[in-house]
């Protein structure tokens, strides 16, 4: 499955083993800021998912 496919709840577990790996005292500054990188990424299109989900709802309820 691509990223874009992926789903908002794929995205935030995601987020959350980013985030699991990062407390790990043995990860390098370079692994970290590469984790952070990637957390932050999956976090904004969660937002975005999570976005585009209130437009749809705001539409219907506009019907």
């Amino acid at each position: 499955m691509s990223e874009k496919e992926m789903s908002f709840e794929e995205k935030i577990e995601r987020a959350k083993k980013i985030l699991e790996r990062l407390m790990d005292p043995e990860i390098t500054l370079a692994e970290s800021v590469k984790a952070y990188e990637e957390g932050i990424k999956e976090l904004s299109e969660a937002t975005k998912l999570l976005e585009e989900a209130k437009l749809k709802i705001n539409e219907i309820k506009a019907s």
